[in-house]
């Protein structure tokens, strides 16, 4: 590509940060070896389980009351920005030759909420009950991302669960607290949320689709601010990066009753034989999912199928980290010292390089 390229792409992605909100105010198996880290016949959200219009209005099928948009009442001299998420992390991957300690978190997760002002904080898995409500207590949201564990005996899952209950329990005590579900996070929230594993097989392991909108689903809280330019692009254009093997139907969400109440499907999609859920939002929780990866386009560069790198994707990827970064903005946890946040910050670990060959960029390694 040639500079010109580049130099357009620079200055698109930041007229994109630079606007306001990221404009608040505006309404296989086969797959090579040598290509991936992971374990043989696992993508990267392969979980190890058992076993139209965009301007019209769609039905409420829940019966409770949807959650009203709230703005965020800062506490004396905190700044609007200063927010701390955190970003579960996973088992290590048994074939991964860069791994170190037990767990890791991919950069990209990182680098998508530091694209929207946000500090991260890792959580570590193994930790005690007490030591992950004293980091709920400290964060101000929680971003649960893509992987290939086992969603329903992992400690991903274990940590996961324990996040999930603290977030229902503080909400309802009008606590705000955001969780965000990528890929496999999307398939984890389903799973604590029905308590039933209803994932099905689909032909999505490394594909780029646009998202068939639901009706009614651009006055969603996770779309509404987004642009029509953006929008339309989502729609029409194949921007979004899928990497899993496993989905939620629509068939399997519509025959759960939990699953029906708790989230509003927003998009779908279809490998060709089964339509299955690509982004949803909880009725009364400010809980988020989306099947495909936000944080790629931008942040990951392994030469393959499904990987997207135009102007419009990594536009599409920033508007979703500011959302939910708009969404932290609402939460008012804090640490309880300053040496605390600090030993806390994902800053104290150095991200190791895995290749361009790899399907993450880079990993951060925790005991």
């Amino acid at each position: 590509m040639d500079m010109k390229y580049w130099v357009t792409a620079i200055l698109s992605i930041g007229r994109v940060l630079g606007e306001e909100g990221a404009n608040p105010n505006d309404a296989g198996e086969e797959m090579p070896v040598q290509e991936r880290d992971l374990t043989d016949g696992q993508e990267e959200c392969d979980p190890l389980i058992d076993g139209q219009a965009l301007g019209e209005e769609a039905d409420n099928a829940n019966d409770d009351a949807e959650m009203p948009d709230q703005e965020r009442d800062l506490p004396n001299g905190q700044e609007e920005c200063d927010l701390l998420q955190g970003i579960l992390a996973q088992e290590n991957l048994e074939d991964d030759p860069h791994a170190q300690g037990s767990s890791y978190i991919a950069a990209s997760y990182v680098k998508h909420l530091e694209s929207a002002g946000a500090r991260v904080v890792p959580i570590r898995i193994n930790l005690t009950e007490e030591e992950y409500e004293k980091l709920f207590n400290a964060i101000n949201g929680l971003l649960l991302p893509g992987g290939n564990v086992d969603i329903e005996r992992s400690q991903f899952t274990r940590a996961a669960k324990i996040f999930y209950e603290l977030a229902i329990k503080a909400n309802d005590a009008s606590d705000y607290f955001p969780i965000w579900g990528t890929c496999q996070g999307f398939q984890q929230l389903t799973v604590l949320t029905s308590n039933k594993n209803l994932l099905t097989l689909t032909d999505t392991k490394a594909v780029a689709l646009p998202l068939t909108f639901n009706p009614g689903a651009q006055n969603s809280r996770l779309l509404k601010k987004f642009p029509k330019d953006v929008l339309q692009s989502l729609a029409e254009e194949n921007i979004t990066s899928n990497f899993h093997s496993w989905s939620l139907s629509m068939q399997n969400y519509s025959s759960n009753a939990k699953l029906k109440r708790f989230y509003r499907v927003l998009t779908t999609n279809t490998d060709g034989k089964k339509e299955f859920i690509s982004t949803m939002e909880a009725y009364r929780y400010p809980f988020y999912a989306v099947q495909w990866h936000p944080e790629k386009s931008p942040f990951e560069w392994i030469e393959k199928a499904g990987m997207v790198h135009t102007l419009s994707a990594i536009k599409a990827t920033f508007y979703t980290a500011h959302f939910f970064v708009s969404e932290a903005m609402k939460n008012h946890h804090r640490f309880s010292s300053q040496s605390e946040e600090e030993k806390a910050l994902i800053y104290n670990y150095q991200p190791v390089f895995k290749g361009l060959n790899s399907i993450f960029l880079q990993n951060y390694y925790f005991d």
